[in-house]
């Protein structure tokens, strides 16, 4: 299959649109513009047909273009038949490269006799506005020769548009001349093209974070994209005068295989870039989860036993775009090499298989990997013992991956290469680069045959930002910076507890594969810790050592569901998570890696109030067992400790003892365990600044819960408050991640923790004044009927039908019932809620609420109005209400 910079004249041709019935409506009356739009239709729907049928990619967008080709000079010859002699019509840039998408640009340059210069205007005018009066709406320049040279010479954008020409008509002189006017000895040579275009390609990748791994990628310009293509071609052009990739193997800048990667994953892009122009009617170079599920469905996928058909299609695109990447990566070296580097310059050795050169590191002959294949591991571990390396040298990088065949069970199981990888992971430095590295060259995948089955990988939602193998290296990415002292300032608690663990690599293999499972069906976490445990224990780890690694993939979701769903005031919660645990060693490791993986699976879900959440059970738990968990904390201990807590902080704030016993005796013990004694005092002394004992109160602090916005309402329970706050704080676009309701004598005194909607703390006064008006306003108005949120949730998430799931269980430690509810994310949700509960005269002692992705995932604990549980019946007739409020709001 030819991957061509232009197109091949021996192509076959086939009559695609009718010319002469063009320039026959040309020739006739004012149906001229109907007749072309029903052509340009006609022949796009049996494009359309075509791509259907699965006809070659490649035929479809040079025929798209031979499609346009033909309009486009009948109504040059029609239009401008005056600069016959004078101008020539060329197509540029992919137009130019004759490859067409349904909607893509199509670019025009027309190239014009300095002479003809001043009389073209008009016929110039009356061309191009037919063209969009037919709906083809072209890009078109107007210039000269000199124009060309001048431009060209001052914006290396323009001459890599300039050198993807195509003479659509005219005598040719002009045209035959420009590439001699924008020539390497005119301007941009290989080195300073080179240079500008590499420029480029860092700064578009940095626009895509610098991954292909985004969750809508951009076919085109995402790394591993089209574009990147398109820098080999246009390098390749540039220096060697390369008409086709096909030349680049002729220079040994490519072997045929590496030709055939290439071409294949051109082919594939193109055909998710053709899909998306057909589906959506316009040029459309992004892979929005609006698409990805028709466009896989438009290629044939279809869903598996665990595996949904657009995650199959999305897979193939992120490994298409990896191998892409990595090709890219090892030409561009070559390309340096050629042109900026001393080939003379003296190798370094560096051992007796390797050296360096040119500050790379490559193989000292071509039969190393042949000739001792552990060289393939050996390679990674002198990167980490040689950090000046830049990198590792392109013809390396090429045998690394004909080689790989060498990585099979035998090779897996050689003590040696087991001793190789533990290094690897041990090394002081350069742990998660080298990592990054065997993944992308196909190292890792093979000697760790699970990991290789997750590569590319996706799940198809909004919480998993990344690929279950980008995802992964970036837990163990997060792990390393934790055990680095350069790192302190960035997690401090993380970083004191993972530099005390005496064996790290114990932590980056339970981060290695926690997730490796993921696709198989069943429990990941069971499954992957029995592929854990074997692979420690095959490479010699001791058995206690497997044991934790095995432990901690199995319970790797355990901190943070018990955080997020579970009641941390509630000393039975800390206890049984402490007997879970077992000991000091198992938390620590437990607790750096869920801090690692939750901050790795998407940077928008990472915040403050998890953090705090986080170190809240981490410290609970390791003060549980220090007592030994034969030895648990009770209630009325975690309630003395508190309140003398609290009093030591009024104490020094200057309140009076008598002051805060009086307002003390109207708590219950059940909010001395439900507030920590930061709170306690905040409480206590916006109730004693209080004039009026009896009045609705609304504080705002951004100081006792550190990252966090603490709204505390006061108000006798007639008022509704729960309802009425809720639809005030999410009209205000703020997410609700904590409410705790208690209820005191004839008052009920309630604590919201907030956020903006992106997650970030509240740090604006006027925006905390807002929120205290707003709610003042809502809970001091009268009926709260007309309240309502009117927020749109954001498209992601429109794209996603989440069922309404409800769960109701009896608390077995404490007199309450436990709601776990699932539902879709949008604005407005909890304030449905609250108005159930308040329909059905349910009281919420607490809330739990967590968004993932693009589902809520809120657990809430309930009485009724004489604080008991729920009975069944209560239960059943609430789950069912729940159930169609949520169903009908999502409908409406």
């Amino acid at each position: 299959m030819a991957t061509s910079l232009e197109p091949r004249s021996d192509a076959p041709k086939r009559e695609l649109i009718d010319r002469a019935a063009l320039e026959s409506a040309l020739r006739g009356d004012t149906t001229a513009v109907g007749a072309f739009r029903e052509a340009l239709r006609e022949a796009s729907e049996r494009l359309s047909e075509r791509f259907k049928r699965n006809e070659p990619i490649e035929t479809l967008v040079r025929a798209r273009a031979e499609i346009v080709d033909q309009v486009i000079l009948a109504a040059w010859d029609h239009y401008a038949d005056e600069l016959r002699g004078s101008a020539d019509l060329v197509a540029v840039g992919g137009y130019g490269r004759g490859e067409l998408h349904p909607h893509s640009d199509i670019d025009l340059l027309l190239l014009l006799d300095k002479a003809a210069e001043n009389n073209t205007d008009e016929a110039i005018g009356r061309f191009l506005t037919f063209l969009w009066d037919i709906g083809l709406e072209p890009g078109h320049s107007v210039r000269t020769l000199d124009d060309c040279e001048a431009q060209a010479r001052g914006d290396v954008t323009v001459l890599t548009t300039l050198m993807e020409t195509r003479l659509l008509h005219g005598p040719g002189k002009l045209f035959a001349e420009l590439p001699v006017r924008i020539g390497t000895d005119r301007m941009w040579n290989s080195a300073e093209f080179f240079r500008a275009k590499l420029d480029e390609q860092i700064a578009r990748h940095a626009r895509y974070h610098d991954t292909a791994y985004n969750l809508e990628p951009n076919v085109k310009g995402s790394p591993g994209g089209l574009r990147d293509i398109q820098m080999i071609s246009w390098l390749a052009r540039r220096h060697f005068g390369a008409k086709r990739l096909e030349d680049l193997v002729e220079h040994k800048f490519l072997t045929e295989g590496q030709l055939r990667i290439l071409t294949a994953g051109q082919a594939f892009l193109w055909k998710i870039r053709f899909g998306l122009h057909l589906l959506t009617g316009r040029r459309e170079d992004r892979l929005l989860f609006d698409h990805q599920v028709k466009l896989a469905a438009m290629l044939g996928y279809e869903d598996a036993s665990f595996t949904l058909a657009v995650e199959q299609l999305m897979q193939r695109y992120y490994r298409t775009v990896m191998e892409l990447s990595r090709l890219n990566e090892m030409l561009l070296q070559l390309f340096e090499e050629a042109i900026l580097l001393d080939k003379n310059e003296p190798p370094v050795p560096l051992g007796p298989r390797f050296q360096s050169r040119n500050g790379y590191l490559e193989v000292s002959d071509e039969q190393v990997f042949a000739r001792e294949p552990s060289a393939l591991l050996e390679i990674f571990l002198l990167l980490e013992q040689n950090l000046d390396l830049r990198g590792v040298n392109a013809r390396t990088i090429a045998l690394v991956k004909q080689h790989l065949w060498l990585i099979d069970e035998e090779f897996r199981q050689n003590p040696r290469h087991h001793r190789l990888f533990l290094d690897v992971l041990r090394a002081p430095n350069g742990v998660t680069r080298t990592l990054k590295r065997m993944n992308t060259y196909g190292v890792l995948g093979l000697y760790i045959p699970a990991f290789g089955r997750v590569v590319g990988r996706m799940q198809y939602d909004l919480f998993h930002a990344y690929t279950v193998d980008a995802h992964t290296l970036f837990v163990v990415e997060n792990l390393r910076r934790f055990a680095l002292p350069r790192f302190d300032n960035e997690f401090p608690s993380c970083s004191a507890v993972m530099q005390r663990l005496e064996k790290p690599e114990v932590a980056y293999l339970a981060g290695l594969f926690h997730d490796i499972a993921k696709g198989r069906g069943g429990d990941h976490s069971e499954l992957g810790a029995v592929d854990a445990e074997a692979f420690c224990l095959e490479h010699g780890m001791s058995r206690y050592d497997a044991r934790i690694v095995a432990w901690l993939v199995k319970h790797h979701l355990l901190l943070s569901l018990t955080a997020q769903k579970k009641d941390l005031n509630d000393p039975n919660v800390v206890n049984e998570f402490a007997r879970t645990v077992g000991d000091q060693t198992h938390l620590d490791y437990l607790y750096v890696l869920t801090v690692a993986d939750v901050r790795g699976t998407n940077p928008k879900i990472w915040n403050s109030w998890k953090d705090t959440l986080f170190w809240e059970l981490y410290q609970s738990t390791r003060r549980a067992l220090r007592r030994g968990v034969s030895n648990p904390i009770d209630k009325e201990e975690l309630i003395t400790g508190r309140q003398a807590q609290a009093e030591r902080i009024l104490s020094q704030a200057g309140l009076a003892p008598e002051r805060w016993q009086q307002i003390w005796s109207t708590f219950t013990e059940e909010y001395f365990l439900r507030h920590r004694p930061e709170e306690i005092a905040w409480h206590t002394r916006v109730l004693a600044e209080s004039a009026n004992p009896g009045a609705i109160i609304v504080d705002v602090n951004d100081v006792v819960s550190q990252g966090l916005t603490s709204v505390a309402v006061y108000s006798p329970e007639e008022t509704r408050s729960f309802v009425r706050a809720t639809a005030v704080l999410d009209e205000l676009g703020l997410t609700i991640v904590d409410a705790r309701i208690v209820p005191l004598v004839a008052q009920s005194l309630d604590t919201y923790c907030v956020l903006e909607s992106d997650g970030s703390p509240i740090g604006d006064r006027r925006r905390l004044e807002e929120i205290k008006y707003r709610l003042l306003k809502a809970l001091t108005s009268g009926s709260g009927d007309t309240l309502k949120v009117t927020r749109r949730a954001p498209r992601q998430v429109r794209m996603f039908s989440t069922a309404v799931q409800v769960s109701i269980s009896r608390d077995p430690q404490n007199p309450r019932s436990i709601i776990e509810l699932v539902a879709g994310d949008r604005p407005g949700l909890l304030f449905q809620v609250a108005k159930v509960f308040d329909q059905e005269r349910v009281a919420l002692q607490n809330a739990k609420i967590a968004t993932v992705g693009e589902r809520a995932e809120d657990v809430f604990f309930v009485t009724t109005t004489d604080h008991r549980p729920l009975d069944e019946a209560q239960s059943e007739r609430l789950g069912r209400t729940l159930r169609e409020a949520l169903a009908d709001a999502r409908s409406s």
